[in-house]
C-alpha cells in the first residue's frame, strides 16, 4: 500500500428508506479511521445525506430522489420529470462525480448496476480507465432465493458482476445466512464473496458531535423504562408506528417513535395528536442518529431492516420485530434466521395490533443471550483489511493522473 491516503467513494440508491445511506456512512467513518486514512465521498439518492454526513466529515454528492412503490416500481420523489430523464440525470451526476474524484475504489450498495441500470453508462467507463477497483457490498438477505434469483436474471446482474467487479462483500454471516448458497452465485461469482461479518452499530456513536448529549433526557420524559419503536425510513411504517401509540405500556415505562422522515405528514401530525393524549409518549419525526435513544432502550420494537437489526445486535437489546413483507420479504427472513438464533422475537405483520404489542411489553424484557457469541460482528474491523488487500492484489494499476494544481505545487 502506498502512504498516501487511499480515495474510497461510495454510491447507495437509496429509493427507500435511509438505510442504504446510513450503512455506507458507517463505512465511510470506519475506512477514514483505518490506518487506510481513506478520503472518502458518498454519492447518495437521498437528499437526507447532507444532515446525515456533516457531522462525520464525509462529503456527499446527492443526487434527485427516487421512490419504490409498494410494487416495487420506481417514480420520481420530488422532480415532476419522466423517469428516464430522471435516471439520465442520476447517471450524468454520479459519472462527473467520480470523473473528478478519480477513486481507487468505488463501493456500490446492493444493486450491481444501480437503480434501473442507472450505473451502466458509468460502469463501462470504468472499466474503460483500468483505474478504479470496483466492490459490491450486499446485505446478508436480499429477497427470498427464487425471486431474487429471477430479477438478477433479468437485469443480468452476474454478468455485470463478472464484467465489471473486483469483489462482493457480504455484510453479513453465513451461520446467519449464507447468501452464496441460498441465491445459487456462479462458482465464478461465488469466488469474489468475502462475507464481512455483521457491522458493529456502537461505532455510530463515536460521531463528532454526539459525546455529552443525552438524548432521552433531551425529550423531557419522567423517569422510567424506554420502549422504543423504530420504523426506519417511515414510508412503509404507518401501521407499526400508531399500533405502538395506541398499546399500553407497563408501569413507569415511557414510549417513544421515531417515525422518520420518509412518512407522510398526515400520519405524523395523526401519531403526535395520539402521543398528546397518553403521559409519557413521545413522537420524534427524525434524528440524525437513533442509535442515540436505542442504546437507552429497556425494549425495542421495530420493522426488521439491515441497520436496525444490526443496532438491536450490537447493543443486546429485547426486540420485538415486526418486519415488512412487501415488495422484499427480506426483513421477514432475517427475523426468522435470528429468531432460531433466540437473538430477537418475531411479529408477523399480519397479526400485528395495539393488543399484540401491549401483550409483548406486559412480558417484560426477557434476557438476551450474547450475539457476538453466536453471530460475526466484526465487519468493521474487517473491511479495512479486505480493501488492503484489494488494493494491493492483482496487476499493478496505473498511476494516478495528476492535476494542474498537483504538478504546479509538486513543482
Amino acid at each position: 500500500m502506498p502512504s498516501l491516503s487511499c480515495r474510497v467513494a461510495l454510491y447507495s440508491h437509496d429509493t427507500m428508506g435511509l438505510g442504504h445511506m446510513r450503512r455506507n456512512l458507517l463505512l465511510a467513518q470506519a475506512l477514514k479511521r483505518s490506518p487506510l486514512q481513506a478520503v472518502v465521498l458518498m454519492i447518495a439518492g437521498a437528499r437526507e445525506a447532507a444532515l446525515l454526513t456533516s457531522a462525520a466529515g464525509v462529503d456527499c454528492v446527492a443526487l434527485p430522489s427516487l421512490r419504490k412503490d409498494a410494487d416495487g416500481h420506481y417514480h420520481p420523489r420530488h422532480l415532476e420529470i419522466p423517469l428516464q430523464q430522471l435516471l439520465a440525470l442520476r447517471g450524468k451526476t454520479t459519472r462527473a462525480a467520480l470523473e473528478a474524484f478519480d477513486p481507487d475504489v468505488l463501493i456500490v450498495d446492493n444493486v450491481p448496476r444501480g437503480a434501473v441500470r442507472e450505473l451502466d453508462p458509468v460502469l463501462e467507463s470504468l472499466r474503460a480507465k483500468r483505474r478504479t477497483r470496483l466492490v459490491l457490498g450486499l446485505r446478508d438477505v436480499l429477497d427470498d432465493p427464487l425471486t431474487l434469483q429471477s430479477q438478477w436474471a433479468h437485469a443480468q446482474n452476474q454478468d455485470a458482476v463478472r464484467l465489471y467487479y473486483d469483489a462482493i462483500w457480504v455484510y453479513g454471516d453465513p451461520v446467519v445466512y449464507d447468501t452464496v448458497r441460498e441465491y445459487a452465485f456462479a462458482p465464478d461469482v461465488a469466488a469474489k464473496v468475502r462475507y464481512t461479518g455483521y457491522l458493529d452499530q456502537r461505532a455510530r456513536l463515536s460521531v463528532a458531535g454526539f459525546k455529552g448529549k443525552d438524548a432521552v433526557a433531551a425529550l423531557g420524559l419522567p423517569l422510567g423504562r424506554l420502549a422504543l419503536c423504530l420504523v426506519g425510513g417511515g414510508q412503509d411504517g404507518t401501521e407499526l408506528a400508531e399500533a405502538f401509540v395506541e398499546a399500553e405500556l407497563p408501569p413507569d415505562t415511557n414510549g417513544v417513535v421515531v417515525t422518520g422522515p420518509c412518512m407522510p405528514a398526515q400520519v405524523q401530525r395523526r401519531l403526535c395528536r395520539g402521543a398528546a393524549r397518553r403521559p409519557g409518549r413521545r413522537v420524534v419525526r427524525f434524528m440524525r442518529e437513533p442509535t442515540r435513544l436505542l442504546r437507552h432502550a429497556d425494549y425495542v420494537i421495530a420493522m426488521g431492516g439491515y441497520n436496525t437489526v444490526c443496532e438491536i445486535l450490537s447493543f443486546g437489546k429485547p426486540a420485538l420485530i415486526v418486519p415488512r413483507v412487501k415488495p422484499r420479504c427480506e426483513q421477514l427472513i432475517r427475523a426468522e434466521r435470528l429468531r432460531a438464533l433466540g437473538l430477537v422475537e418475531v411479529l408477523h405483520p399480519a397479526d400485528l395490533s395495539p393488543a399484540a404489542l401491549s401483550a409483548w411489553l406486559a412480558r417484560g424484557p426477557a434476557p438476551v443471550p450474547p450475539a457476538r457469541g453466536r453471530i460475526d460482528l466484526n465487519g468493521l474491523d474487517r473491511i479495512p483489511r479486505l480493501l488492503r488487500e484489494l488494493l494491493g492484489d492483482g496487476p499493478r494499476l496505473p498511476p494516478r493522473r495528476r492535476s494542474r494544481a498537483e504538478v504546479h505545487h509538486a513543482a
